[in-house]
């Protein structure tokens, strides 16, 4: 389940983003952080191992006690060695944000090392004046930093990731910059979108929900996701929307709630993760 926020002490102007929520959705401790995210990955699914990774998925965000069985069938899948870039989307749940943003600062840290951001990337699409550049709806988002251990046990040598918060925008405008962004990045690169699905209602509600959901992105029908479905709403539309245009196909990996992982059954979050080949 999410949890209590504060703030981290950082400014923009830092070249380095620091971890806002190490302690609190994963361990601060690096040994400890190591192993728990070995352990789910390793529980992730024997197929996985032989599955060639995709272009593109769907991963959920909360504490990884609660959401990271379910990111980790994704994440299984990503667990060899990688050149291109992953593009990280995830929504603004702290600052209000229009369209598609990027950071300025250049790495990414977490217990577990640094990560390197796009620079290259990041200068070409702000160029073409596909995304803008701010970091602070960056400063406290929890959304994809929770994404990064699972990265850099995965593919520890040689991760670049490109962080962008899809902050309220029309379907189209994102189809339009994640078909800018993937032909920028190049065919290696991977797009992992992070979302929660329903908020906070007792169990059964929550999965006839958030099966509903599941359906319309298995059909890429992105009109039918509604805002209250997804906390990623306008990343996780403007993704089946890209998929949908590429001709690409949606399986679902696995579904849960908090429930399952030891959350309250009277108010769940819904998580699920997706493949799109």
């Amino acid at each position: 389940m999410p949890e209590s926020h504060r703030r981290p002490n950082w400014s923009p102007e830092h070249q380095v983003r620091p971890p806002a929520v190490a302690g609190r959705f994963y361990p601060a401790d690096p040994g400890d952080l190591a192993a728990l995210v070995d352990g789910l990955l390793d529980a992730g699914g024997a197929e996985a191992a032989i599955e060639e990774p995709g272009p593109a998925y769907v991963v959920p965000h909360a504490a990884l006690r609660y959401s990271g069985p379910t990111a980790a069938h994704v994440y299984a899948r990503l667990r060899r060695p990688g050149t291109g870039t992953v593009v990280l989307l995830g929504p603004a749940h702290y600052v209000p944000a229009q369209g598609c943003v990027v950071p300025a600062a250049q790495r990414w840290r977490t217990p577990l090392g640094e990560v390197p951001v796009d620079a290259e990337l990041v200068a070409s699409l702000a160029h073409d004046g596909h995304v803008r550049v701010d970091d602070r709806p960056f400063v406290p988002e929890h959304s994809l930093e929770v994404q990064l251990p699972f990265l850099q046990r995965c593919r520890p040598d040689g991760l670049r990731v490109l962080p962008v918060v899809v902050g309220q925008s029309t379907v189209d405008d994102v189809v339009v910059t994640l078909s800018a962004l993937a032909e920028a990045a190049g065919p290696d690169a991977i797009l992992v979108c992070s979302t929660d699905l329903s908020h906070y209602q007792p169990e059964a509600a929550a999965e006839a929900q958030d099966a509903r959901t599941c359906q319309a992105v298995l059909d890429l029908a992105a009109e039918r996701i509604g805002a209250r479905d997804a906390c990623g709403v306008f990343a996780l539309r403007g993704l089946v929307g890209w998929a949908r245009l590429r001709g690409l196909r949606a399986r679902l990996l696995d579904r849960c709630t908090s429930a399952k992982t030891g959350g309250d059954a009277s108010r769940v979050v819904g998580y699920a993760a997706f493949a799109f080949n």
